[in-house]
């Protein structure tokens, strides 16, 4: 995100336009009575302020100090333990919520991402071990669970987000800086901010409540001691807070958590079927629309709920289940926070008639076996696992289009796969001339002995050959 070159023309503006408030605006009231001078947070920040608790995160990796040092000669020659692993830890800090009596905690899922030890400290000083129960990178959240048995625990209700409107008072609690648990207070500035550019629905709440590092994961809460959001983001270029932050909903909040309480380890969300754009102001024009809105159908998968639904290319959803629709990020979040086995009634605009169309709130499907392979060592891909694609694996890697092949679904850090410039949802179209078309193609074509490798991939839309050593 970038701040409008605008922004510093527009200061004079807004000082005369001040200046010219009529006389009644610009007068001062004094408190008329003793409870209005000790109007407070406080009561809401006593309520709710012992559910936040801090995260601490801990990974430890263990290296070799020098690759020379695995040579025996050298070892001799010098003496010492050279050989001797090192080890470094990696930290992080951030917050987390309590939301349920038996120890469920949300928290942000960059605030654990790798971390192999998480433990959490209540307001009350108290610690404890958790488990993480699941982890939603498309999200940001991630779910734990205090270990072992424990005292009775403070637990903050989850509000509906959906009621928020700009100008309500909000109250961010966190750990910012690792300072200690801290309230701020301030407004909801906006709504269904979509260009964030944090996970894969964006729709978040932006707030002027101060949010600094170590409030991701804290709570953001309504006046009547709610959880409507959770505090995830910034936009700052110093890195202190300008009074720009960003929390996810609390609808949001919920689906995960849900998730988590069932045994999931993933987040099982409805599947559509439909690719859809953004409205331009020529397109608005041409379909007769006021201003650019809603979200459109550029096309329909030939199996899924949209085209079961009878969507068809260039139809215009409008609504969902009566929330309106601004664009294909807002019809994102309004079906990833419906419940799966019911369904929804879409506001359609088709040329000039306006439908209501119901579609199915099913998951993706995985139409074919997904048959994860590890692949051969002896090869660029080493380290790397690939499975054939399908609606479902398609939908978990974020993926745009559930097309037929195969994709890298796992390609950790550490790998031969990944020092190669290989990444994680890569789709591997052909090796060496051979065209790949499941996991089992994949894992035999390497398995072959070759001087070097061409390979040809579908990286977010692009298609690209590389040729790598043997």
């Amino acid at each position: 995100m970038r701040a409008s070159p605008l922004l510093p023309r527009l200061f004079p503006v807004l000082f005369v336009a001040a200046l010219a408030l009529p006389a009644s605006a610009q007068e001062r009231a004094t408190p008329q009575s003793r409870s209005e001078i000790q109007l407070s947070f406080s009561p809401v920040v006593k309520q709710v302020a012992p559910a936040v608790v801090n995260v601490y995160g801990a990974r430890v990796e263990r290296r070799q100090q020098n690759p020379f040092f695995d040579d025996p000669f050298f070892r001799r020659f010098f003496g010492g333990d050279f050989g001797v692993p090192q080890e470094r830890v990696q930290r992080s800090l951030g917050s987390g919520v309590i939301v349920d009596p038996s120890g469920i905690i949300v928290t942000n899922h960059h605030v654990i991402e790798n971390m192999t030890e998480v433990k959490i400290a209540l307001a009350d000083k108290r610690e404890f071990d958790v488990e993480i129960l699941l982890r939603d990178p498309r999200t940001d959240l991630a779910v734990l669970r205090i270990k072992g048995t424990h005292a009775p625990l403070p637990v903050m209700a989850i509000g509906n987000s959906d009621t928020l409107e700009v100008g309500d008072l909000v109250l961010a609690i966190g750990n910012p800086f690792g300072v200690g648990q801290t309230v701020t207070q301030g407004i909801v500035s906006a709504l269904a901010r979509t260009q964030v550019g944090i996970g894969d629905y964006q729709f978040f709440i932006q707030t002027d409540a101060a949010i600094n590092p170590g409030n991701s994961g804290g709570a953001l809460v309504d006046m009547q001691g709610r959880l409507v959001g959770i505090n995830s983001a910034i936009f700052s270029r110093s890195g202190g807070s300008v009074g720009i932050g960003f929390a996810i909903p609390a609808a949001m909040v919920r689906i995960v958590v849900e998730s988590a309480r069932s045994g999931g380890k993933s987040v099982r969300r409805p599947y559509f079927g439909a690719k859809l754009q953004v409205v331009s102001a020529d397109i608005a024009e041409s379909m007769g629309l006021d201003r650019p809105t809603g979200a459109l159908v550029a096309g329909v998968f030939e199996a899924g709920p949209a085209v079961e639904a009878g969507l068809k290319r260039g139809d215009l959803i409008l609504a969902v289940d009566g929330q309106t629709i601004e664009d294909p990020d807002a019809f994102g979040y309004r079906l990833a926070t419906k419940p799966l086995g019911g369904t929804a009634a879409l506001t359609v605009q088709r040329g000039t008639q306006k439908l209501t169309l119901t579609v199915k709130l099913s998951p993706a499907p995985e139409t074919r076996p997904r048959e994860a392979v590890k692949l051969p060592a002896r090869s660029p891909f080493a380290g790397a696992t690939a499975s054939n694609l399908s609606p479902a694996v398609a939908e978990e890697l974020s993926l745009e289009v559930a097309s037929e092949g195969v994709v890298l679904s796992e390609v950790p850090e550490d790998t031969d796969a990944a020092r190669v410039g290989l990444r994680k949802g890569d789709v591997i179209l052909a090796v060496n001339g051979e065209t790949i078309k499941s996991s089992k193609d994949l894992d035999r074509a390497l398995n072959q002995r070759a001087r070097f490798w061409e390979i040809t991939i579908n990286r977010a839309g692009q298609v690209f050959t590389a040729v790598l050593n043997g």
